[in-house]
């Protein structure tokens, strides 16, 4: 028995120091996560501020827009998606270039029949077989616009990016156009489909985009933080990404980088260039005018996905483009929250190691009849706050996909949570070790995953 005493003695003792680490790092984070919210209630109880607003409908001059659509292994969708994308858009001048490879025939086949039917569609195959990267294939678009350009003699005002899945707004090149008088980079929006086949895996993206989107950009507009582009449904302004390419060798997207539109939004950002995030309602209706898109089903793409954005971000980027930002303390604070993903994975994981450790010990301690020390004052103390700042983290989550979604969303957000941290953690491990890889020289690649496309009737209206 005495051994068995030893036992738990030391057991109850890692409890202690795993609980203890845990819940100073949730306080933290949710101390970063409360000041957000304030920040965020704060500026709704303000006036907005005009500058912030687009020009109404007809007091611009429409300017030419080029959509830019990179797609590997993408024919299930990019004619269906090129289809909609004519059918929907609401501007009088714009072109699409969709961009493929030339060992991906059936996607080019895909496109080459879209492009034949409407010359607004420009059909482009990189020069390398893929899959490259996507920054690889958008400047492979980048080129055939500055030879498009220079025959037609008629220049772009901005370049639009979109993904083969994408189900897109009629109002939305029309908004990126009003928008790009008054900024370099404009964001609308990503909305994700809820997706009937996966209400778990795919709706927890509803649940971190309602976030992101609806609270986390305008509190980084409001702020005047660098804008990070979702790499889809934004638009940037062609001197602007022609100045980059000056400082690049002639190419404006990065191709050494996994996540080449969260950094552009930063380096524009950095050059002096103007971010706005426009979060608009639709005419006649109560939804923002955004990009629609079902994300990943099933965990596995889920976990690839996330893993790439780690990457990218927190690791790679890290690296890249630096832990802090320079200039105002605002952009360190968002910069720090960027990274924030891939220090939260421990800390989830000693949480869930500490919850496996309680029950373990207060088994043990029931079979022998002896009961744990109680907490001190602090650590009570402690609990009670990270308590008090899980109910309200979940609660205002539920609110922002429940303003986005409807009640129903709001409220399979709160189970969809448990959901979210597994995908986190599975991801974190596989981007720790493809990152390691990476730095033992490994080729960057197009991890992507298998994409469908919503039918125009019922399920884009969802």
């Amino acid at each position: 028995m005495g051994g068995l005493a030893t036992a738990i003695g030391v057991l109850d003792g890692v409890l202690h120091e795993v609980v203890l680490f845990a819940a100073f790092s949730f306080l933290i984070g949710g101390a970063d996560d409360l000041a957000t919210d304030l920040v965020h209630f704060g500026r709704r109880l303000r006036p907005r501020r005009k500058a912030a607003e687009p020009t109404p409908p007809g007091a611009y001059t429409p300017g030419r827009l080029a959509v830019f659509v990179p797609a590997w292994d993408e024919a299930a969708v990019i004619g269906l998606m090129l289809r909609s994308a004519l059918a929907r858009f609401d501007h009088p001048d714009y072109r699409i270039y969709a961009g493929t490879y030339p060992n991906d025939p059936a996607t080019v086949a895909a496109v080459q029949a879209v492009a034949q039917e409407d010359p607004r569609v420009r059909l482009v195959v990189c020069p390398r077989a893929g899959p490259t990267t996507k920054a690889d294939c958008l400047n492979a678009l980048w080129h055939a616009l500055l030879a498009d350009q220079r025959a037609e003699g008629h220049p772009f005002k901005g370049v639009v990016l979109h993904d083969a899945e994408d189900l897109v707004h009629p109002e939305e090149l029309r908004l990126l156009d009003q928008g790009l008088d008054h900024a370099t980079t404009v964001q609308l929006p990503v909305l994700p489909l809820a997706d009937p086949r996966s209400r778990w895996i795919s709706g927890h993206y509803i649940d971190e985009f309602a976030e992101a989107h609806g609270k986390l950009m305008p509190v980084r507009q409001a702020l005047g933080a660098g804008l990070p582009l979702a790499g889809t449904g934004c638009a940037i302004a062609v001197p602007m990404l022609a100045r980059i390419a000056i400082a690049r060798g002639g190419v404006p997207f990065d191709e050494a980088s996994l996540t080449e539109d969260y950094e552009l939004g930063l380096t524009i950002a950095m050059l002096g260039g103007r971010g706005l995030f426009l979060n608009v309602r639709e005419t006649g209706g109560d939804q923002p005018v955004g990009v629609r898109a079902y994300f990943p089903a099933t965990l596995d793409a889920a976990v690839r996905q996330k893993a790439r954005w780690m990457i990218g971000i927190a690791l790679a980027g890290w690296d890249r483009i630096g832990w802090a930002a320079r200039g105002r303390a605002t952009d360190h604070w968002m910069r720090m929250r960027d990274r924030r993903t891939i220090l939260a994975v421990p800390v989830l994981a000693a949480a869930y190691v500490a919850l496996v450790c309680w029950g373990i010990s207060e088994s043990i301690h029931w079979l022998i009849g002896t009961s744990r020390a109680d907490a001190t004052p602090a650590m009570r103390l402690l609990l009670m706050l990270n308590s008090a700042l899980l109910l309200w983290r979940i609660a205002m989550r539920a609110h922002f996909v429940g303003r986005r979604c409807g009640w129903k969303e709001g409220a399979r957000s709160v189970p969809r949570a448990i959901i979210a941290n597994l995908v986190a953690l599975l991801a974190a491990r596989r981007a720790i070790f493809r990152y390691l890889a990476m730095l033992r020289g490994a080729e960057l690649r197009w991890d992507k995953t298998a994409h469908h496309f919503p039918s125009l009737a019922g399920e884009a209206a969802a």
